[in-house]
């Protein structure tokens, strides 16, 4: 199993009069498989707010490209695209696990702060995981 995909089945309650998923929820989707990825990768949240460390979300970039309904299911395949030791890049592909269509291609930037949400540079805060991050990522 490859540790940065994300498999996540449609609620009934995150569609919307349509009957398909109601756009707001693929903000959640990305969350959730952000903290499955850094889970995976030896990076759990708890762990940063642990060593008070938060990682807020500066921006997110989101392109719908099919629609999906209840009881599908989507992979969620995450990606470190940049990594600075202050700011972070993610990116994401989600596609229809029945069909193959790509759902949505998105984005989320981050940085890292100290529990006063003031700038902080990982590497400096914790060597351990800014030394993951480098390794993940893409080059």
């Amino acid at each position: 199993m490859n540790t940065n995909i994300y498999e996540r089945k449609i609620n009934y309650y995150e569609t919307d009069r349509m009957g398909v998923v109601h756009h707001s929820n693929y903000i959640r989707y990305l969350e959730e498989a952000r903290c499955f990825f850094l889970g995976n990768e030896g990076m759990p949240f708890s762990d940063f707010e642990n060593q008070n460390i938060t990682i807020p979300v500066l921006n997110v970039n989101c392109a719908y490209k099919h629609h999906v309904t209840f009881g599908d299911t989507l992979l969620i395949t995450v990606y470190v695209k940049e990594y600075s030791g202050v700011r972070l890049t993610i990116s994401y592909d989600v596609i229809d696990k029945a069909t193959g269509n790509t759902v949505i291609v998105a984005e989320t930037k981050h940085c890292f702060t100290n529990k006063n949400l003031k700038p902080i540079n990982l590497k400096k805060a914790n060597l351990e995981f800014h030394n993951k991050f480098e390794k993940l990522k893409i080059n």
